[in-house]
């Protein structure tokens, strides 16, 4: 009978630990804040630097800045994916913040961890 349980504990602690390495990781949200103070239109998107390829919004879309307000964007993402923020004058990718048209560079301080939280306003000055 001994021998029966404990084959049914290892048998169950055996699913629970492979349900769990195949779960999903856990989705939360990021809500980035940004002012232009540049005359000009300023296209952002983000990137993922955790997940290859990941970029927000995706599809072809972009964010817009066409005044000096301070927009938000909110995004859903994977706790503690690092994200990372790029801003460019639209049609002057080589005028840009953060890391850029498409990701092309790389940054000191334009990257924040998905966590739920929020940044601080990203004020991008001409």
């Amino acid at each position: 009978m001994r021998k029966g349980l404990l084959s049914a504990v290892l048998l169950a602690f055996s699913f629970v630990y492979f349900a769990a390495a195949a779960a999903p990781a856990s989705a939360e949200t990021l809500l980035w804040r940004f002012e232009s103070k540049h005359p000009n239109i300023v296209d952002v998107e983000l990137y993922s630097d955790t997940r290859r390829g990941h970029v927000w919004p995706g599809k072809k879309k972009i964010y817009v800045l066409d005044d000096f307000s301070t927009k938000t964007i909110n995004i859903s993402c994977q706790r503690g994916e690092r994200v990372c923020y790029g801003a460019w004058v639209r049609n002057r990718s080589n005028l840009y913040w953060g890391v850029g048209y498409k990701n092309r560079n790389r940054c000191s301080n334009c990257c924040y961890t998905c966590n739920g939280g929020q940044t601080r306003v990203i004020v991008l000055n001409p």
